[in-house]
């Protein structure tokens, strides 16, 4: 396949400029802008979301009965949100798509209903920072006692001799278990690296590398290897997971397959299967929104980016990102710094902290984004 092939003929002059431009840049990508047409009309303040499209398997956690019951039911919740977060977009829009670079403190909340006693999920997220791009959620069902709190940006480059975009997520998520006793059990979660194939042809789409680990507090570690379709071998999408009891090596249970369909267990019993349908996040009508909120905020631009009108999107665009560069400008000259409504910044994070010796993760120590629960 040649450069641009998979783009109809009137957009591959503007992928090669692309293209070029891409290949001339080194260092972080987050601010370069992409042509229009592979925008998404999805703000990055809706990804979180992605977290809970099962919310079944998120309220099951808290039924396990022992800590390696649940350790288990955490990674199982946990590859199934893999699909969504990663390839979904794909199936959607044909290829992966440029999510709209949030605002600082734009607002995206949602929910998941109660439904056969699994209890209400909620999903509050908040864009933290602008440069660089930070997105703080907080995810709770209240009657199931489970929560998460986290918080993600990107540290993009691009790989010419790989012909791909290597992304390094940055942050990660904690995710808080209420036992019947009252006490909470932890667990730590550290978020894979992507790298985006496909960027020559214009159809870009996601693949995972590398490894995440899952500790818990109890001392239950999940280490996940990624393993992607190489240039002749291998199938996309591929993972395996090892889950090893306290203060041991030795697995004590081993999970392979398709992050994106089916894994099985080493005794050939069937972990996780998402091909079936996902349960999207309910949010309320754009026109009941404040203006701070995701779909409101973006609603001119997400029109014409749906509607194939590139030009108006592109001008919506640029009103709501000038309009931006002004609030800081007038905030700078007033000393008055914008102040983050739902979430309290912190230098270290001592969950992460922790937990992360468990596996001897690369970094010791990360700030963390706590939830402050409105009144």
């Amino acid at each position: 396949m040649s450069e641009g092939e998979a783009l109809p003929t009137a957009q591959k002059q503007s992928w090669g400029q692309f293209l070029k431009q891409l290949a001339s840049l080194s260092g972080d990508l987050s601010s370069m802008t992409a042509p229009p047409f592979i925008l998404s009309p999805v703000s990055l303040t809706e990804y979180p979301s992605y977290w809970c499209e099962r919310p079944q398997l998120f309220a099951d956690i808290s039924a396990g009965t022992t800590p390696e019951d649940r350790a288990l039911r955490v990674l199982k919740w946990f590859i199934s949100t893999l699909k969504g977060q990663y390839t979904s977009r794909n199936e959607k829009m044909g290829s992966e798509k440029k999510p709209l670079n949030p605002v600082l403190g734009e607002l995206f909340f949602g929910s998941w209903p109660d439904f056969g006693g699994r209890g209400q999920t909620d999903l509050y997220v908040e864009q933290v920072s602008h440069h660089p791009p930070i997105t703080a959620y907080y995810i709770e069902n209240q009657s199931k006692g489970v929560t998460l709190e986290g918080h993600c940006a990107q540290k993009t480059s691009f790989s010419a001799s790989a012909g791909a975009i290597i992304v390094k997520q940055v942050g990660h998520a904690t995710l808080r278990v209420k036992l019947p006793d009252g006490t909470i059990e932890e667990y730590l979660i550290t978020l894979p690296s992507l790298r985006i194939d496909g960027i020559f042809y214009g159809s870009p789409y996601i693949e995972l590398t590398n490894s995440s680990w899952i500790s818990s507090s109890t001392g239950w570690v999940s280490t996940i290897e990624y393993k992607g379709k190489g240039y002749f071998t291998g199938k996309s999408h591929t993972f395996k997971a090892v889950v090893t009891p306290p203060a041991s090596s030795n697995p004590a249970h081993t999970i392979e397959g398709l992050w994106h369909e089916i894994s099985k267990t080493s005794s050939g019993e069937v972990f996780t299967d998402v091909r079936g349908p996902k349960e999207e996040v309910s949010v309320n009508p754009v026109e009941e929104q404040g203006e701070w909120e995701t779909r409101y905020l973006w609603r001119h631009v997400a029109k014409g980016i749906r509607s194939g009108d590139f030009e108006a999107a592109s001008r919506e665009k640029g009103k709501i990102e000038n309009e931006q560069r002004q609030r800081r400008r007038d905030e700078l000259a007033a000393g008055t710094p914008w102040e983050l409504k739902y979430f309290v910044h912190v230098d270290e994070d001592p969950t992460y902290t922790k937990l992360a010796k468990l596996f001897k993760a690369p970094i010791e120590t990360e700030d963390a984004y706590i939830f402050k629960k409105p009144a």
